[in-house]
């Protein structure tokens, strides 16, 4: 695992750092850890195929065919 040096921030913040890390039971440097991994992290990229398979089913193909105009003028809407 890498390690991460902070420098240059200011007394209130790490104070504030320390206070939230003591109420939730932790030390500082786990908390910063859970702050920069709520912060940054990102979830897990999904698959083509996953993103497909999670589109709710929503009609038939036949519902989306394209309906051509017989009145010989494009139409935007026809």
């Amino acid at each position: 695992m890498a390690s991460l040096l902070v420098r240059g921030i200011d007394d209130e913040v790490v104070q504030s750092l320390r206070e939230q890390a003591a109420a939730h039971g932790r030390s500082a440097e786990a908390e910063h850890r859970i702050i920069l991994v709520a912060a940054l992290g990102r979830p897990k990229r999904r698959s083509f195929a996953e993103v497909l398979a999670s589109m709710p089913n929503v009609g038939e193909d036949s519902d989306f065919e394209r309906v051509q105009s017989t009145s010989g003028t494009p139409g935007v809407f026809d």
